[in-house]
């Protein structure tokens, strides 16, 4: 009996310490989410708190979908991602910092540059590689995970798939992630 009672406050103290590790880690790792138009028949890649979810609602974004992890500081093996807008096309697009330089984004009509996140560059345990896929049509951009429903994409018209950089992977250990200390 007296194992018992040493072990269960043990075991606490264990998951507590175990919490506060990762909830570290979590002031570091932003979920990235891809959201909806179907005013413009738009996507847009979006970090939380970037904007409010109130604010996606009434801009007429909807079919919230959680696509990745990635970290809020630059470090080692990291590139900059960035949000680009087009305000002819109404297309906003998430470009990596070595994808295309800013002149080439300028002459494609993109403006108002604003950091999203950094991205693993290196593929590793618990990454997954993301694509921006392309429909040349509307010259609309979509970034999705390998592990996405890219089939539905193509029917959609969606090509020209191209690499991007490596998202982070918390299928299995989100919930010690979004607990509240």
């Amino acid at each position: 009996m007296n194992k018992k009672l040493f072990f269960i406050p043990a075991l606490a103290i264990g998951m507590l310490l175990g919490n506060l590790a990762h909830a570290q880690d979590n002031d570091e790792i932003v979920p990235v989410y891809r959201w909806f138009s179907k005013v413009d028949r738009n996507y847009i890649t979006v970090v939380e708190d970037e904007y409010q979810e109130g604010q996606m609602l009434n801009w007429n974004w909807g079919d919230k979908t959680l696509l990745f992890y990635a970290y809020r500081n630059p470090g080692p093996n990291r590139v900059a991602v960035y949000r680009w807008f087009n305000p002819t096309t109404k297309d906003v697009v998430t470009i990596a910092e070595d994808e295309f330089t800013d002149d080439q984004m300028l002459k494609m009509g993109y403006k108002e540059k604003s950091i999203q996140f950094y991205a693993p560059t290196r593929r590793d345990n618990n990454r997954v590689a993301i694509y921006r896929w392309h429909i040349p049509k509307t010259k609309d951009w979509v970034t999705i995970p390998e592990e996405g429903t890219t089939d539905l994409y193509y029917k959609k018209g969606y090509n020209k798939k191209t690499f991007q950089f490596y998202g982070i992977k918390r299928s299995v250990d989100e919930g010690i992630y979004q607990q509240s200390l």
